[in-house]
């Protein structure tokens, strides 16, 4: 993946911005992961 902006990636550390899409994309994958192996074991 390309990023436009590259002065995040250059900055040691994480930032709170960074804190808070790795929460929520984790949060989106484990609140759907559930949803997701219900529906493959009804559809199979």
């Amino acid at each position: 993946m390309h990023f436009e902006n590259n002065n995040t990636i250059s900055q040691q550390g994480f930032s709170t911005e960074d804190i808070l899409w790795a929460v929520g994309i984790w949060s989106v994958i484990l609140t759907l992961s559930p949803v997701v192996v219900f529906y493959v074991l009804m559809v199979a």
